[in-house]
């Protein structure tokens, strides 16, 4: 069975000709030609970005009746129509479950969650909150689903 992502969810409707907007987990929604909405396979006609939301046109979908029944709903994607990323960056379902260790060899336990603050990333291990700097996450080894991290003085 093939893996889906999600790419954002559909928070409202955008003028009367069937345009979603849609509230991004990645940026790159306006690359993706094909998605999946309740598991229903879709087409996009255009997306662009527009400040902190995508705004999505399906095929089918034109009219503002029809989109008001997508809201609330999720795009999906196929994992393997995913982009590859650069080096040294992931998709955070893939670190999500990681054993995090400090750099002194100390278990601190699984990653939980990542989510954006605004200047960074932040990696929620348990009740530790670790941001996503250079100074804090010094290794992501994705053979051993390990995370290897510094922990500066204050932060635990």
């Amino acid at each position: 069975m093939s893996e889906r992502m999600e790419l954002g969810k559909i928070v409202n409707t955008f003028g009367l000709k069937g345009e979603v907007k849609v509230y991004p987990y990645v940026d790159y929604i306006p690359k993706v030609k094909k998605v999946y909405i309740n598991n229903t396979q879709m087409e996009i006609e255009r997306a662009r970005n527009q400040k902190n939301i995508a705004i999505v046109k399906l095929q089918g979908i034109d009219k503002i009746e029809d989109a008001e029944k997508l809201k609330n709903l999720l795009l999906e994607m196929e994992r393997t129509d995913a982009p590859k990323l650069p080096k040294g960056t992931f998709y955070v379902r893939d670190l999500i479950g990681f054993d995090v260790y400090t750099d002194e060899g100390e278990l601190l336990g699984k990653l939980d969650e990542i989510f954006n603050t605004g200047a960074n990333d932040v990696y929620r291990v348990g009740k530790i909150l670790l941001p996503s700097t250079k100074e804090v996450i010094k290794q992501i080894d994705t053979d051993n689903k390990k995370i290897i991290v510094h922990l500066i003085k204050g932060l635990i």
